[in-house]
């Protein structure tokens, strides 16, 4: 069961990602992951005071240090695929991002690998290679501030699964909460330094935090398929009119998707800390960072986008390591 729920988490923090990138097109990265983790917050605080979690002091610790190493994750990943390739540097921090996690279960928790585990995790982190592969990009050597960068997102990451893998059972969503909240705050903060910044240039604050130039898109946690994040069929453009008026319609779009993708992402988050308790910490990490898959698959239904064949085999792969973590022990 834990492999099963790690791998729709999986898939639908890839729909998160998709849906972030329609915010993207229209409102700026950053801004985009503030208004998503505020209505991931509140989507969890519902939860919490529905099924009234128990908050222990330890896990607020750490959780609000996962939050801190996940604003810092969006940043290097947003900044080492500015720098490129993204062919290159997106499945590396991916995988990297299930490494981390898989040697921490090993070395600190003690987890044991059967041989079919081994083999789950070798097929779960090639397929991890293949569907975070971006078709079309002409492949270049990455720099190697770029490669850092890569590592560092995916150590980022890999320290959200690591502490969310420790909390207690009984804690329920708590430290999502918690995660969720420093999130909002760092990055609702530079939202807001954007803005006032534009007020001393004599901007208008709202014309400040719509897209403009290139656009790298969002994901709601600091996960990312960046190009097919980014949807031609989004709404762009100010259009005829006031231009005021125009830039607070793109805000307003832009801030519905980046809801709706934090909400997304929200549920995805509560099934992965449910397998993390119910399951080994490596398994978890690997099949999540399979995420790319729902977004290529939402695209290629969605947007009519075609799947390479590398994709294909990663997907294929992906669910065959699923099946062997799956399988009982022998």
């Amino acid at each position: 069961m834990p492999a099963v729920l790690a791998l729709v988490a999986a898939f639908i923090f890839g729909s998160a990602d998709f849906i972030g990138g329609f915010a993207a097109k229209t409102l700026r990265s950053l801004a985009v992951t503030a208004v998503s983790a505020l209505s991931g917050l509140l989507a969890m605080v519902v939860v919490a005071l529905v099924a009234r979690p128990v908050w222990h002091p330890d896990d607020v610790l750490w959780a609000a240090l996962s939050g801190v190493s996940s604003v810092a994750a969006v940043a290097l990943l947003y900044g080492c695929l500015a720098i490129g390739p993204m062919s290159i540097l997106s499945p590396l921090g991916a995988v990297v991002a299930a490494i981390g996690p898989v040697l921490w279960g090993l070395l600190v928790n003690g987890e044991q690998l059967t041989g079919m585990t081994l083999a789950g995790l070798a097929l779960a982190l090639t397929a991890t290679v293949l569907v975070g592969f971006i078709p079309g990009q002409k492949v270049v050597r990455p720099t190697l501030r770029g490669v850092l960068m890569a590592i560092g997102s995916g150590l980022g990451i890999g320290v959200f699964m690591i502490v969310m893998s420790g909390t207690h059972a009984d804690a329920g969503v708590a430290p999502l909460i918690v995660n969720r909240g420093v999130n909002a705050l760092l990055c609702s903060l530079f939202v807001v330094g954007v803005m006032i910044a534009a007020r001393r240039r004599g901007q208008r604050a709202t014309s400040a935090l719509v897209a403009s130039g290139p656009q790298l898109g969002a994901t709601p946690s600091g996960r990312a398929d960046l190009e097919h994040a980014r949807p031609d069929h989004a709404p762009r453009g100010l259009g005829a009119g006031d231009p005021h008026a125009g830039a607070m319609r793109l805000v307003a779009i832009g801030a519905l998707w980046a809801t709706v993708g934090g909400v997304v992402d929200a549920i995805a988050n509560a099934l992965t800390i449910i397998a993390l308790r119910s399951g080994d910490l490596g398994i978890v990490a690997a099949l999540t960072s399979m995420y790319p898959a729902g977004t290529i698959l939402l695209a290629a239904v969605v947007l009519r986008e075609r799947i390479a064949p590398v994709q294909w085999a990663g997907l294929v792969l992906a669910l065959l390591a699923a099946v062997l973590f799956a399988l009982p022990a022998p």
